[in-house]
């Protein structure tokens, strides 16, 4: 991304600045990438949609140049909450009250999240390839695991991951982003040497909090709302790989309605897990479509 300018916003936790991309002009439009990728995810598509909106590509806290904190005892620190709280911080930072969000993976569960804690802010919100957390957990299959085995071995207690995947860093990350689990593929070299830049000890543990709060503190707030009634009020989008995990083991038309109150529209794309990058035309369309 060029024509964009890096930022570093200071958040609300005195621990944790948030770096990213800032280019564009128009109503601002947050991008927030998945594991174990940064804001270069957005860079097939990003430069267009700067086009017609300020973009903001930001790397989640515990990934990329972003800060990294030591976890708590509760991981609270790298619940979604506490996620969508940093990225809030920056875009009030840059001026934008109120904003659009576009979420993958991990994003996109920050931005659930961001949508809840967050409606008087997020005024459109796109959801790539997941399904929400709650429902992750709640529908668990034999196949969803053994493609999956990451959510369950990253949110293992500290520090039995961080230690078996330390100084297997390089094979990890080539591993996870080309071969391990449906849907893998469509990274440069180039793209590939940056993950494996910034996947270091301290990456990693942020990763590992990041799982642990999902199985932990997120699933409980998650169970908290669906028990509720509470749902998504604002716009949605929702896109997925047909060949994804998310395409192959669930019926996505049918989960998402019960956690969105006002789903515009859900569409499949003829890609993997990684909408950006392996199909990024139809995502570029997708989000420009629904955003303008």
């Amino acid at each position: 991304m060029p024509d964009f300018a890096p930022i570093r916003i200071q958040t609300s936790d005195p621990e944790v600045s948030i770096v990213g991309k800032r280019g564009g002009e128009g109503p601002p439009l947050l991008l927030l990438h998945g594991n174990p990728l940064t804001h270069l995810s957005w860079q097939r598509i990003a430069p267009r949609l700067a086009r017609e909106f300020t973009v903001v590509a930001t790397d989640l806290r515990g990934y990329g140049d972003s800060s990294k904190p030591r976890g708590k005892p509760d991981h609270s620190n790298y619940s979604f909450r506490r996620m969508a709280q940093d990225q809030v911080d920056v875009m009030r930072t840059l001026g934008f009250e109120k904003f659009f969000v576009a979420g993958h993976d991990r994003g996109a569960r920050t931005a659930f999240r961001m949508a809840l804690d967050h409606p008087e802010r997020v005024l459109k919100a796109a959801f790539l390839d997941i399904l929400p957390t709650h429902h992750v957990w709640t529908d668990v299959s034999k196949d969803w695991a053994i493609n999956s085995y990451h959510w369950m071995f990253m949110a293992q207690p500290y520090d039995f991951p961080e230690r078996l995947l330390r100084g297997n860093e390089e094979y990890y990350i080539r591993n996870k982003l080309t071969k391990q689990g449906l849907g893998k593929g469509g990274f440069t070299e180039e793209e590939i040497r940056e993950y494996v830049r910034v996947c270091t000890p301290e990456q990693i543990h942020g990763v590992c909090e990041d799982y642990r709060a999902a199985a932990g503190i997120d699933f409980d707030m998650d169970s908290a709302d669906f028990n509720a009634g509470r749902k998504v009020s604002c716009p949605v989008l929702v896109v997925w790989g047909e060949l994804s995990h998310t395409g192959k083991h669930y019926d996505v038309r049918d989960v998402w309605p019960r956690y969105c109150s006002n789903i515009v529209r859900m569409q499949s794309l003829p890609c993997g897990h990684y909408p950006s990058e392996q199909a990024p035309e139809q995502t570029y369309e997708e989000l420009q479509r629904f955003f303008s």
